[in-house]
């Protein structure tokens, strides 16, 4: 009997070459940590490229920290794509595409506050598969992928795991702003956080993090680009838990409303609600 033809899509994701990325991606967090940190509670050069749109910070540390993430890919892998929030798409239909939002939460970074992160993740043929949530001022990686999902912190890993939350009414929720819900969203998150237990608002990714590590229960965001989410989605799903659209489908390739959640029954009681969002 012939043997099979080694698919080699698939050999390139095996543990060897998965572990491989997964050490490059702490590599790229420590690339970025080094450009942003300088810059935190410092002169970090705050432009607003929102103009008429509405406030909409960008500094030093944003693009300097994408720079020197996009140098390494292009260093160790040059056939790998990039789609970053400052520098836009550089090859985006390759096999493997990094995603990158360099200070996701720049709003806290202005302010001083250790809740904004580094967002890295990889997609392999269009899927999320690797991720990492860093938070170098708390000496904080968050990594993730179809093996698990550990935390890296002052020397020491640990694996991350969401906790059980069956009732939604015993739920602690988050979301970054409830100001960037429009319409029926915002009738779905009052919904939601009346029948959660608590509420806890301005953690940007760091709240993602926090489903991963069993402290949050649910997370509503609206509005996501591909870069505020690629990064959690194996970390999330790594640690037992589920991120998806607001009818309870995969998030698309462009972000959009997504849900985040530790526990599937938390999930769908929360759902309920935010199915009755028009498109």
């Amino acid at each position: 009997m012939t043997a099979p033809t080694p698919d080699p899509t698939t050999d390139r994701l095996k543990p060897p070459r998965l572990a491989e990325l997964d050490a490059f991606l702490v590599e790229l967090n420590g690339a970025a940590a080094g450009a942003i940190l300088p810059l935190f509670r410092a002169d970090h050069g705050l432009i607003d490229k929102g103009g008429a749109a509405g406030f909409d910070p960008v500094t030093e540390a944003d693009k300097g920290a994408e720079r020197a993430i996009r140098a390494l890919i292009s260093q160790r892998y040059p056939d790998h794509g990039v789609i970053g929030e400052e520098y836009g798409e550089d090859r985006p239909d390759a096999e493997f595409v990094w995603v990158l939002d360099p200070v996701d939460g720049t709003r806290a970074f202005i302010a001083g506050l250790p809740l904004w992160t580094t967002l890295i993740g990889l997609r392999h043929n269009g899927t999320p598969v690797l991720g990492s949530i860093g938070q170098p001022f708390l000496d904080e990686i968050y990594i993730g992928h179809a093996g698990g999902s550990r935390l890296m912190s002052h020397g020491g890993s640990r694996p991350l795991k969401t906790r059980p939350c069956p009732q939604l009414s015993s739920a602690l929720i988050a979301t970054t702003d409830p100001a960037i819900f429009q319409g029926g969203e915002r009738v779905a998150w009052r919904t939601v956080r009346t029948a959660a237990r608590l509420a806890r608002l301005g953690c940007d990714a760091y709240a993602y993090a926090m489903v991963a590590a069993g402290t949050i229960d649910l997370v509503l965001e609206a509005g996501l680009k591909a870069w505020d989410i690629d990064a959690a989605i194996p970390v999330i799903a790594g640690a037992g838990g589920l991120t998806t659209d607001w009818r309870g489908e995969p998030v698309g390739a462009h972000g959009g409303r997504v849900a985040i959640a530790g526990d599937r029954a938390c999930l769908d009681q929360a759902l309920v609600a935010l199915r009755a969002v028009e498109s």
